[in-house]
């Protein structure tokens, strides 16, 4: 089946229905499910006219817009293959990605255009389509609306590829994750029964793929009015605007994101009470900010989900199934708690063998390297809703293992199952600290010094024979008492504290710690 079929029928369905509400020229813009699938209909003959053939890659440069989301249904409905790439990782990345998939076709805003100024990669793809303006050597992509329509929906196979992005390659060469059809539907089930999507509701989106999911079971989508690129450094008012104004009942975003949105909230004074559910996720999310996030939004019920670029999601928990004793455990060092794996999901603790490969075992052999109830190790995951592999098999060695057949991906992160089948969560197991005092994961200490009223951002890291805590202040006048918070680390026995200005994160997210940059950070 091709995942876009679904949005046809809820255009035959109910095409006076709001699909997406975004922001165009300063403007408000709605696009209901009938004006939606007649412009997919007009971009299909498009993109047929100019030559574009099933299998075709088409790489897209465009801010999450009713215009991407056009391109996009296009695409997967012609039995094309959607190209992401980050733009802001620079020339030598993009170069690299479009050598590992080649694309057929651009699809980019005019300004995204000038990055073929830098890029001979860019230049070198036959067809360019410009969106919002005129673009040498480029097709306008506002073309499409004097067309026909197009019918035309390619019957795909579960394994026909439809999406394509890259890993950051901030530890290598990037990494070509290849999603098929059946992988999107797959993930949108687990994304759809896990998130609770209920047609009619309405959402205010950050991240694409919830986008999708969202289309795909008529939940409104309101793209928030914000640089997603740098989400810890939006501009809330005009967010916060969106959500009084189109009566938003959910909410999905970046710990970074509502940090800005809690804080201007906050700061006014102001309440969301039609909010009803919030998710967050995509880096460590603390009990601080949950607890913040319930007093702004105080009619919702709030949801941490975890999961990564090859499996979303992994777990959930809603802060309401969070007990004294579990706040108490994540304010101690114990790590953060990510909740109850997903029903589609099999996960598993395996020994750390992180920068290792593993694998192939026999189930007996898996079960015999896998770590029981509160033992800490690499969580390793399956399933349909699992990225099997990589484009050319690059990275697989890394990141993949086998089990009696069946492939396992490893996530990279270490954590532990407690008695209730509730997995918890310490950090990235190549950030762990080695040394004669013994392993130390980072997200426990991390979290542990979040206590403390002073402490925005926390790392832990190992310079120079010592266990370094990295922090920066909420408040840069007052000075904290360092002394109380070595000791209240005691635990974990930190050698000392670093304030700085930054802490790096990474450029998706902006929630997670850049370790490597970081180690880079602390040398003189």
């Amino acid at each position: 089946m091709n995942i876009a079929e679904i949005l046809r029928s809820h255009a035959e369905d109910c095409p006076d229905e709001i699909a997406l509400v975004d922001v165009y020229r300063g403007c408000r813009r709605t696009t209901t499910y009938g004006e939606l699938e007649q412009s997919i209909g007009r971009t299909v003959a498009l993109f047929r006219q100019s030559g574009l053939n099933t299998d075709d890659t088409v790489l897209l440069f465009h801010p999450m817009s009713a215009e991407l989301y056009i391109a996009l249904a296009a695409i997967l409905r012609m039995g094309l293959t959607a190209m992401f790439i980050d733009p802001s990782a620079g020339r030598r990345y993009i170069d690299r990605c479009c050598q590992l998939l080649p694309p057929q076709a651009l699809v980019a805003s005019s300004k995204a255009h000038l990055l073929r100024l830098l890029s001979p990669a860019l230049r070198r793809i036959p067809l360019k389509f410009s969106i919002g303006g005129r673009v040498p050597f480029a097709h306008r992509f506002e073309r499409a609306a004097r067309l026909d329509y197009d019918d035309m929906i390619c019957s795909c196979e579960s394994d026909q590829p439809a999406l394509a992005s890259f890993t950051s390659g901030s530890t290598g060469e990037p990494k070509a994750a290849l999603r098929t059809h059946g992988f999107l539907l797959a993930q949108h089930r687990a994304i759809e029964e896990s998130l609770g999507l209920t047609p009619g509701e309405v959402e205010l989106v950050t991240l694409p793929i919830f986008v999708l999911a969202n289309l795909a079971s008529r939940v409104t989508s309101i793209i928030a009015d914000a640089d997603l690129r740098h989400p810890a450094a939006i501009s809330p008012e005009p967010v916060v605007a969106q959500i009084c104004e189109s009566a938003a009942n959910r909410a999905a975003a970046s710990p970074a994101f509502f940090e800005r949105v809690v804080d201007f909230c906050e700061e006014r004074n102001i309440l969301l009470p039609t909010l009803q559910k919030l998710f967050t996720g995509g880096g460590p999310v603390s009990p601080q900010l949950l607890d913040r996030l319930q007093q702004v939004a105080p009619n919702a019920d709030i949801m941490v989900v975890y999961g990564s670029t090859e499996a979303e999601p992994i777990s959930t928990i809603k802060i309401g199934d969070m007990e004294g004793e579990d706040r108490a455990a994540m304010t101690g060092g114990r790590g953060l708690l990510a909740g109850q794996p997903v029903p589609s999901l099999d996960v598993r603790i395996m020994n750390d063998r992180w920068g290792r490969s593993v694998g192939p075992y026999t189930t007996e052999q898996f079960d015999t390297v896998c770590q029981p109830v509160g033992e800490t190790g690499e969580i390793v995951v399956s399933g349909d809703h699992v990225l099997s592999g990589y484009l050319h098999g690059q990275g697989e060695d890394e990141n993949k293992f086998c089990v009696a057949g069946t492939r396992w991906h490893r996530t990279g992160d270490a954590g532990y199952f407690d008695s209730r089948g509730r997995l918890w969560l310490l950090g990235r197991s190549a950030a762990r600290v080695d040394d004669d005092r013994g392993a130390l994961y980072p997200l426990g200490v991390e979290q542990a010094a979040l206590r403390h009223p002073h402490i925005r951002q926390a790392a832990m890291v190992a310079h120079r024979g010592q266990r370094v805590l990295a922090v920066t202040l909420s408040d840069q006048t007052e000075q904290p008492d360092l002394a109380s918070l070595l000791k209240s680390l005691s635990f974990a026995s930190v050698d000392s504290i670093r304030i700085l200005k930054r802490l790096p994160v990474d450029r998706r997210h902006n929630s997670k710690i850049d370790y490597p940059a970081l180690y880079r950070l602390l040398e003189p």
